[in-house]
């Protein structure tokens, strides 16, 4: 099993686009890229939209050789864009695409976007199934879904979302998609129980903590990361997405690396475990729009590309 994450907040933009290749399989879990369309009252930098157009371009190139695709909410950092046409085309065309129900725990916003996704999928797909608390084998490799979870902490009005377990012979991996440190103790108790050797979790909004977020909810969340981190096998732990939006994270979550560290397993972002340098490009906005910061995306992005490249030609075998 090789997971391959392809567009993520530490890679410059708001995703969770991840590719699992097996022997027999690829799966692509969550083809959407997108940028926040305000940060400190300010647009996207010009390097955010370099990194917005390269890395659809990678997650389109990953789904053309996947067999199966996954959309485990309907936000668009994590489906695409209803009027992007040749995302929809390249993630899903001919695939077995597997997605969150749009008729059950899920609030409006969510439907609503689920029944345009369903429209347009359907067209494309060579089938769409909706996945919540299923199990299915495909090419002998165990993918479960879990029932929905709340998107963070329970009763969040941004709804639900379902994780996904992959399982081939002694391999196993968990993505806990926008479940924010497993805030939801339903959550957090689907994870135990499968018990993953890889991890990916979306870690909590610390930005929002005492703002849109109480106190007590987050350490609430941060328990619940403790105890997972604590007891399931995974030595490898990608902790993304919501959490790296602030440049302070590790020192807010410092007891839950120090903990990983003990225990002898290592948390990463994204770009830490590709070996690439975290690229928080939507944090450093204000200093980009306002020519504080320079970076060289150009660079960057052909790096990681390079980088990309070398696991899209092992996994293109299958």
């Amino acid at each position: 099993m090789e997971i391959v994450p392809v567009a993520y907040d530490s890679l410059g933009v708001r995703s969770m686009a991840t590719f699992v290749s097996l022997k027999k399989l690829n799966i692509f879990i969550d083809p959407g890229v997108a940028l926040a369309p305000t940060r400190y009252g300010l647009k996207p930098s010009k390097e955010e939209l370099y990194a917005l157009d390269v890395l659809k371009d990678e997650v389109v190139k990953f789904c053309k050789i996947s067999q199966v695709v996954i959309v485990t909410h309907y936000h668009y950092d994590h489906h695409p864009y209803p009027e992007d046409e040749r995302m929809y085309k390249g993630c899903f065309s001919n695939k077995k695409v597997f997605a969150k129900d749009i008729t059950k725990d899920i609030n409006q916003s969510g439907k609503k976007r689920g029944r345009i996704f369903e429209e347009k999928v359907k067209t494309l797909a060579s089938s769409l199934e909706y996945a919540d608390g299923k199990e299915v084998e495909l090419k002998k490799v165990h993918v479960s879904f879990s029932p929905a979870v709340w998107h963070g902490d329970v009763g969040s009005k941004v709804g639900k979302v379902i994780m996904v377990y992959v399982e081939k012979g002694k391999n196993s991996f968990l993505f806990g998609s926008d479940a924010q440190s497993f805030a939801d103790p339903k959550a957090k108790e689907w994870a135990l129980e499968k018990n993953p050797r890889f991890l990916i979790v979306d870690g909590y909004p610390t930005i929002f903590v005492g703002w849109r977020m109480s106190q007590k909810a987050f350490e609430q969340a941060k328990r619940n990361l403790e105890e997972v981190v604590k007891e399931v096998e995974a030595k490898t732990i990608i902790l993304e997405h919501h959490i790296v939006r602030d440049l302070e994270y590790k020192e807010k979550m410092r007891e839950i690396f120090e903990l990983a560290e003990s225990l002898g397993k290592k948390i990463y972002t994204a770009a830490e475990f590709l070996g690439v340098e975290n690229f928080f490009l939507e944090a450093w906005r204000k200093e980009l729009v306002r020519g504080e910061r320079k970076v060289d995306a150009k660079g960057y992005y052909s790096k990681l590309s390079e980088l990309l490249e070398k696991s899209r030609k092992r996994a293109a075998k299958v």
